[in-house]
């Protein structure tokens, strides 16, 4: 079967769905191409798609020193032993620095080598094509109000979980 009639078959099917589900189904399937996508990236590194993430996250949030590793596992929404562990692996591959906080020595701060922003560079071209391709008919406004709005269904969805999983427990 070829590409184009899976897609058209795929389109069908959702087209049949509730509205509900048919989202639920959109943002998951938006979840595992952006995860194929922080796979190929990582592999240019030599890294997996969540060390890929780590690395991002530590290069939108460092303003001059360092992040610290609660503050990257937040933003991710992982553990912040996950993020310990990870990072220690991409400081041996000499992609991160790890290094105690000046104010607190208990807190370990995380920052980009020189290597890793040089790699970070030469992909900003290709960055901004994958971003041109997606978001083109978006403007920036519209792309703020959308993200916005995602926001606030994740907040919701976040405390869906919890009760959820209260009812669960109990």
């Amino acid at each position: 079967m070829s590409v184009t009639r899976k897609d058209a078959t795929r389109q069908r099917a959702i087209e049949n769905l509730d509205i509900i589900k048919r989202f639920t189904l959109e943002i998951s399937s938006m979840n595992c191409h952006l995860e194929e996508v922080r796979q190929f990236w990582g592999k240019t590194l030599g890294i997996t798609g969540p060390q890929w993430m780590i690395l991002m996250a530590v290069s939108d949030l460092d303003k001059d020193g360092g992040v610290p590793v609660n503050l990257v596992s937040k933003l991710l929404h992982v553990d912040p032993s996950f993020v310990t562990t990870q990072s220690k692996i991409l400081e041996q591959k000499e992609l991160l620095r790890r290094g105690p906080s000046p104010d607190d020595a208990r807190v370990v701060r995380l920052a980009l080598t020189d290597k890793t922003r040089k790699h970070l560079a030469s992909l900003a071209e290709e960055y901004k094509s994958f971003r041109t391709c997606v978001f083109s008919e978006f403007s920036e406004k519209e792309l703020a109000a959308f993200t916005a709005k995602l926001a606030t269904l994740n907040s919701r969805l976040e405390k869906a979980c919890l009760t959820v999983a209260l009812n669960y427990t109990l």
